[in-house]
């Protein structure tokens, strides 16, 4: 097993390589740059700018200079926040996304799988058609349209929390509910159906006619709804911790997901690469902690 473990970490570095060059070189081959206004700058300007940034010189360059220092840990300067580096940016936004995130996932991954365990419990049940119901709306739904919902009944009707900004727990008591929506609709949904295919096995039926109790039965069925549910954990992980554009954008609260806009509008290289670089990560390391759940949660895959 550590072996398996040693030869996905030194995976690693490889996949980050090829997402970065891949990010790179499509970021600067696209056209545009990132000085170009509705009105164009006198080309003296503009080629000393681009001198300044080290964007005259070859794509090749330009890439290995940018790998040395993010090797160093420089991320560079923003190209349109021009009082900032990229990792002052990331330094104040991220806590923020990651804290959303994170609350979203700590309570969509237990609420969802004892909603999904109690349907599969009493299948085709009012119960059970009940949450059914309810985790299908919740994966249709879109944060845009849950986000103002929300923030109109518990913040204009009632006032009992803020509609934006940050600040104190009130502030992000609506955000988190809102990213946490889905995860709990896709949680409950896997763990219904995996649970239910699980209790409708033929080693099931036959602890069943000889009498286990329910209790047991369903904790070994849940055993097996694991499995699909650590497989969805790693990307929905990082895709809720590395910032939401519109729940941060519709609650005004000031984490990385923006920035994942606006660098690419902006043409922001450094910035955008940044992003690029930070959602990859998050998958790659993520699915990484899912494939060492794995090896726990699975002795066959072990070898």
């Amino acid at each position: 097993m550590p072996r398996l473990i040693l030869t996905r970490l030194l995976a690693l570095v490889p996949t980050l390589l090829l997402v970065l060059a891949l990010s790179f070189a499509l970021m600067r081959l696209a056209p545009g740059g990132p000085f170009d206004q509705e009105r164009p700058l006198d080309p003296a300007a503009m080629a000393r700018l681009r001198g300044v940034y080290a964007l005259d010189a070859p794509l090749w360059r330009q890439f290995l200079d940018y790998v040395g220092a993010l090797a160093t840990g420089d991320f560079g300067p923003s190209l349109s926040w021009r009082n900032f580096t990229v990792a002052e940016l990331f330094r104040q936004g991220l806590p923020v996304s990651a804290t959303l995130g994170a609350c979203a996932l700590g309570i969509g991954l237990p609420v969802g799988a004892a909603a999904g365990l109690f349907a599969a419990a009493r299948a085709d049940s009012a119960g059970d058609w009940l949450i059914s119901a309810i985790a299908n709306l919740g994966v249709m739904v879109p944060s845009f349209v849950l986000a103002p919902l929300l923030q109109l009944v518990f913040g204009l009707w009632l006032k009992w929390l803020p509609v934006g900004g940050s600040g104190d727990l009130r502030h992000y008591l609506l955000p988190v509910a809102v990213l946490a929506a889905p995860q709990v609709a896709a949680v409950a949904r896997l763990t219904r159906r995996a649970t239910a295919e699980a209790l409708q096995a033929p080693s099931q039926v036959t602890a069943l006619a000889f009498g286990l109790p329910e209790r047991v039965r369903l904790g070994r069925a849940f055993r097996a709804a694991l499995l699909p549910l650590l497989s969805y954990t790693g990307p929905a992980a990082a895709s809720v911790m590395t910032g939401s554009i519109v729940v941060e954008t519709l609650f005004g609260l000031p984490g990385v997901g923006r920035y994942f806009v606006q660098g690419a509008l902006d043409r922001d290289y450094t910035v955008s690469l940044a992003a690029v670089l930070l959602a990859a990560s998050a998958v790659v390391v993520l699915n990484l902690a899912v494939d060492i759940a794995y090896l726990f949660a699975d002795p066959r895959v072990r070898g």
